[in-house]
């Protein structure tokens, strides 16, 4: 058994938490979420800025012309996709759930381009909620530390929350995702400056 509430306190300590994670709400962590997919967070950040710069509200991009989003959201990629996604998950929004964006999970995944991670994502950070959002950081580094043992994201999420302290669920994904930007890399991780390696199975089984 892995020491959750020590690998927690490692990462939390080294990964302070940011101030602009507190001020987003909702719908900016949605829109800047769906932006997110398949594309760098330097990007997601030039697209989201541009955006909300531009248009800051529901209403506003539901009104907006599609061709107009298209060109602002272009740093992040598949930009043609995403902007019919995002004016549809506006008009969604307004039509259907009177402006605001749903708390419940179940009804976030029923808008347009909305998985779990996504669902979570808004969950986590605009409504400050318990949640884990599983990207590809969270998914390598709980599978590669020895945290869990999934094939699918969906898997992941569920064996974390039974593993780890509903009170500190709400940060884990923040501080996977700078760990694994920072340490645990895709291809050649930092294993011989990580402050987890004396609890990671990926650690013990390549280097000792």
């Amino acid at each position: 058994m892995k020491p959750v509430k020590i690998i927690y306190r490692k990462l939390k300590k080294n990964y302070s938490s940011p101030a602009e994670v507190s001020d987003k709400d909702p719908f900016k962590v949605l829109i800047s979420t769906v932006l997110s997919q398949r594309t760098r967070d330097e990007k997601t950040i030039k697209a989201t800025k541009a955006l909300f710069d531009k248009f800051g509200t529901a209403q506003e991009i539901a009104g907006a012309e599609e061709d107009e989003i298209r060109e602002l959201i272009e740093p992040a990629g598949f930009y043609n996709v995403k902007a019919k996604r995002i004016k549809k998950i506006a008009n969604k929004i307004l039509n259907e759930y009177n402006g605001s964006v749903p708390k419940e999970i179940n009804k976030l995944l029923k808008l347009p381009g909305v998985g779990r991670k996504t669902a979570n994502c808004v969950i986590a950070y605009g409504f400050k909620e318990p949640a884990i959002p599983v990207d590809t950081h969270v998914y390598r580094i709980s599978n590669r530390i020895g945290l869990v043992d999934t094939e699918k994201p969906e898997e992941t999420e569920k064996a974390l929350t039974d593993k780890i302290p509903r009170k500190m669920w709400g940060e884990i994904n923040r501080l996977m995702v700078k760990f694994g930007q920072d340490i645990c890399r895709p291809i050649s991780p930092r294993c011989d400056s990580c402050f987890l390696k004396e609890y990671c199975d990926y650690y013990e089984k390549n280097y000792k």
